[in-house]
């Protein structure tokens, strides 16, 4: 179910209140939620599932999830760090993550961004274009 568009609109009002100089502030959003509970305006819960997703959509934004076939060096998790935030800006959240299904390489989330540089990713590739 979608919306409606005063949801959406009163959605993204809350959420930019909840931003402290571009970034999410969990207190604040912590707060706005328990303020629209207790006051329940028209659709608050079309607000509130609004409201969760742009949330959601921001944290994913600002977190980089990093996989390895095998566990990265200090050295290497600072050189993927630096290069990252030189694309995406300092601040983010960093997960570093073994998957060995991998083979080989790296593979990047940020968002909705994926960078796929592991041996398995080019496999499948091949295979999908023999």
């Amino acid at each position: 179910m979608r919306a409606s568009r005063q949801a959406r609109t009163a959605a993204k009002a809350l959420f930019r209140s909840c931003l402290v100089n571009g970034r999410i502030d969990e207190g604040r959003v912590r707060e706005t939620v328990t303020e629209l509970v207790r006051l329940r305006p028209r659709g608050y819960y079309d607000i509130l599932l609004h409201l969760h997703r742009l949330v959601r959509l921001e944290i994913e934004r600002r977190t980089a999830r990093v996989e390895a076939a095998r566990p990265l060096s200090d050295a290497q998790r600072a050189k993927v760090r630096a290069k990252l935030e030189a694309i995406y800006g300092p601040g983010l959240e960093f997960m570093f993550a073994e998957n060995a299904s991998l083979i080989g390489g790296l593979r990047v989330k940020v968002g909705s961004d994926v960078y796929d540089g592991t041996i398995a990713g080019t496999l499948a590739r091949l295979a999908s274009a023999l």
